[in-house]
Formats: structure tokens, C-alpha cells, sequence
């Protein structure tokens, strides 16, 4: 009863920055982790759940990215964000693109491993060294393992909320 109260509240959280007029993901379960995630630690476990689309949340206060999928938490790893002066936006995305390997077009051809495009400004979620002083130009990095495993279950479409403060610090 109080980890949904908890869970209620941290949905009602969300930032201004998010649609309202559109439904917030529905959350029932919390993957038990065991312990706090750190730099390039990450968790998926999907047994007994049902297929069907991901629903992925960015807590960039937190550093964490989740996946919903049916509802239920199939995964969750610490990532890297853009630093104060090229910040990682807020708000609400569909994955617009997937490239297994591409290649920065801007940034001096940096590998972006398992790149799913957020805008067409140049903001993805990709494979990345992730480590606790390393940032991105405003991407959201992710242990490439853990990329290799979400780029597997989503799909162009599926949405991508970006936001601060996604869940209490009880579920880190």
C-alpha cells in the first residue's frame, strides 16, 4: 500500500515540461535491485512479463533510466547526462530512430552504440562509457550492454519520458 502511495506520488511529480494531456506511465512493480546502482551498473529482468511496447523514463536528477514495459520494471541502469551548459532536455519523446552502430555526425564521428534518437537536434539514447565525472553533449549514455539489450526491445514510436525526481530515493 505505500509503495503504490510512493509510486502515486512520484507520478504526480513529473515535471511542467510533460504533456498533461497525455496518460503518465502506469507503474506497478519495482525491479528489487538489492542494492544502489553506480557508474556502469545496470539490471533487466522481464521474466513473467507480458510482451508488448516500452515505456522508458529518464530521471536526470537521479541518473537513472527506467523501463516499463505492461507496467511492470524490466530494467533500470545509471547513466550519463549533458553537463549544465549543453543539458539534457525534459519533456516527453518517441524514439524517431534506431542505428545498432552509428557514429556522431557532429561530434568527430564518437561511436553512439545502439543509438535510439530522441530529436532530430542530435539527442539519443546510446551506448556510452559510464562513469561518475564523464558527461555527454546532452545525450543520455548508457552502459553499451545494457544499450545492446534496449535497443533490442524498443521500438521506433515508443515513448521516452525525460524528466527530474522520477521515483522516491527508496528505489534506487
Amino acid at each position: 500500500m505505500i509503495r503504490r502511495l510512493l509510486l502515486l506520488l512520484a507520478l504526480l511529480a513529473l515535471p511542467a515540461t510533460a504533456d498533461a494531456r497525455q496518460p503518465l506511465p502506469e507503474v506497478h512493480t519495482i525491479l528489487d535491485v538489492g542494492r544502489a546502482l553506480g557508474p556502469g551498473d545496470y539490471v533487466w529482468d522481464e521474466d513473467d512479463v507480458p510482451p508488448g511496447r516500452a515505456r522508458i523514463v529518464v530521471d536526470l536528477t537521479r541518473r537513472r533510466l527506467y523501463v516499463y514495459r505492461a507496467g511492470v520494471e524490466i530494467g533500470r541502469s545509471y547513466i550519463v547526462i549533458g553537463p549544465p551548459e549543453q543539458p539534457t532536455p525534459t519533456g516527453r519523446f518517441p524514439i524517431l530512430q534506431k542505428h545498432a552502430d552509428h557514429y556522431s555526425s557532429t561530434y568527430d564521428g564518437a561511436p553512439m552504440p545502439y543509438m535510439l534518437r530522441l530529436t532530430w537536434g542530435g539527442v539519443a539514447i546510446h551506448g556510452s562509457p559510464v562513469e561518475e565525472d564523464w558527461v555527454t553533449h546532452g545525450c543520455i549514455g548508457v552502459p553499451t550492454a545494457f544499450a545492446r539489450i534496449l535497443y533490442a526491445h524498443a521500438r521506433k514510436g515508443d515513448e521516452v519520458v525525460v524528466t527530474r525526481r522520477w521515483l522516491p530515493a527508496a528505489y534506487d
